[in-house]
């Protein structure tokens, strides 16, 4: 069976080009975003490997939890979904959005690690030292680590800039071995 991402790619694009056409990236993302957590939610998981519910019913099912949040090509998206059996992977879908719209808009993400909690200050000054080392907007998530020790370790997509007292004192070790 394809891995979900490969699934969800197609259906993320096509997401993003509709709503880029038509300039609604924060609805869809607000729309995929709500249906990401009904879809995690344990008795819909259930009801969506039902196979005696027909897809419409699925569908349906999804749309009466959020009614009145989505609107008519969020509602029409959930059934094509449905009626592919495809509602399982509107994690990875929501996923794969954003990060096509991250792309579109210039934006990164980045997870910063910190040994202790972070204030507005330093977190601010940490976002614009990242903004100017990646030349592009910074959305940071933020949690805190005891095990570094000191110091904070940012990671960006695949790029991690380890500067904590933990790495710190690893590499030390190592150069004393050699």
């Amino acid at each position: 069976m394809a891995e979900p991402s490969t699934i969800a790619r197609p259906y993320a694009e096509a997401v993003f080009r509709l709503a880029d056409a038509g300039g609604k990236l924060a609805d869809w993302s607000d729309n995929l975003a709500n249906l990401a957590l009904v879809a995690a939610d344990e008795r819909v998981r259930r009801a969506m490997g039902d196979p005696t519910l027909s897809a419409a019913k699925i569908a349906g099912m999804f749309n009466a939890v959020l009614s009145g949040k989505l609107f008519g090509d969020a509602e029409n998206f959930v059934r094509v979904l449905a009626d592919n059996r495809r509602l399982t992977v509107l994690d990875e879908i929501r996923a794969q959005f954003e990060a096509l719209k991250h792309q579109r808009e210039g934006v990164v993400e980045a997870h910063v690690e910190s040994a202790f909690p972070l204030d507005d200050a330093q977190l601010a000054d940490l976002v614009a030292r990242i903004g100017k080392h990646t030349g592009r907007k910074v959305k940071a998530s933020v949690s805190v680590d005891k095990e570094l020790i000191g110091g904070v370790r940012v990671t960006i997509g695949d790029k991690v800039i380890d500067a904590s007292a933990r790495a710190q004192l690893a590499a030390l070790e190592s150069a004393l071995k050699s």
